[in-house]
This record gives C-alpha cells, structure tokens and sequence, in this order.
C-alpha cells in the first residue's frame, strides 16, 4: 500500500481548509491556479504545481508540512514532497 512506510504521515491533522474558495495566495495577488492541494497540518490552500506560482509546494518548503491532499472535488490522495510520493 503506497505510503504506509512514509513517517512523514504523523503530521497529518484534522485540518479545516483555511480559504475555502481558492488558493490563499493567489486569491490575494489576483493571480490564476490549476488545481488546489490542501495542507494536512495546518489547512493552508495552495495551488499545484501545475500553476504559475506553485503555492503549495512553496508552502510545504517554508514551513516543513510535508503532506497535501487534492483540494478537487472527486479526487482522494494525498502527496509527500519530501518523499515525491502518493501516500
């Protein structure tokens, strides 16, 4: 099962989306995304790595929250940027 080996899954938090409506930063520069990662440690909103600005992996690389869930409606997985993997 892809991820069960990944330690970094013990960060994951019950988290509430922060920007319910899009990408924190993005909303506040005026800028366009892609799609939205959701941080499960903390609920931040940022967008893919598809996007212009990459908010989400930014995000994980300031603050050390390694793992993000699709902020897309139908989609379920998560992703560790530390390990480049699906968890």
């Amino acid at each position: 099962m892809p991820g069960t080996l990944d330690p970094h899954v013990e960060q994951i938090q019950g988290v509430e989306p922060r920007t319910p409506t899009g990408c924190e930063e993005c909303l506040r520069l005026g800028s366009p995304w892609v799609h939205l990662r959701l941080c499960l440690t903390c609920g931040h909103v940022g967008c893919c790595d598809s996007s212009p600005l990459r908010h989400a992996r930014a995000h994980a690389g300031e603050t050390d929250h390694p793992i993000v869930a699709s902020y897309e409606p139908g989609e379920d997985w998560r992703w560790c940027f530390v390990d480049e993997q699906f968890v």
